[in-house]
């Protein structure tokens, strides 16, 4: 996947220099759309999340990349677990959730891969690990991070929808 029909986002339109600064710019992004929406608990319909559950969604997202990123530098090649996503939801009741909480620990979970990302060495951009989405397949550190910021991208979006 190099680029989501969805939301329009380019995989190739983040470079390896761009991308901590993309990364670190989730937690204010995500604490402005959430801070402007009255209701963040209430879901839009039964089977779409509400956007605090999407907010806490991205949290962990980038929670599981960085766990991704370091696996894959210590690790040839290693196989990533899916994160889960939709039970997630149920048992961590991301609805229940304190949306102020949420926010700041987006913040530093985007904060703390923003500086996993600035300190990779030119090399270590092409290290792989083997990512199960869209289809299982060798993927560079590079499209992590690029697949990490489409994520931020891609949820800021449904929040606002």
């Amino acid at each position: 996947m190099d680029h989501c029909g969805e939301c329009g986002f380019a995989y190739d339109s983040v470079t390896a220099r761009d991308l901590p600064g993309r990364l670190a710019a989730a937690g204010p992004r995500f604490g402005a759309a959430l801070a402007g929406i009255p209701d963040p608990r209430r879901r839009p319909s039964p089977e779409v999340w509400s956007p605090l559950e999407y907010t806490c969604h991205v949290r962990d997202v980038l929670r599981v990349q960085g766990h991704r990123l370091d696996l894959a530098l210590r690790t040839d090649d290693p196989e990533f677990a899916a994160m889960g996503r939709e039970e997630l939801v149920v048992s961590d009741a991301y609805n229940a959730q304190d949306p102020r909480v949420v926010v700041a620990e987006l913040a530093a979970a985007a904060d703390d891969l923003a500086r996993a990302f600035t300190a990779l060495r030119p090399a270590q951009w092409d290290r792989t690990g083997i990512y199960n989405w869209p289809v299982v397949e060798s993927r560079t550190m590079l499209w992590l991070g690029r697949h990490t910021v489409h994520e931020v991208e891609h949820h800021l979006m449904d929040l606002t929808r």
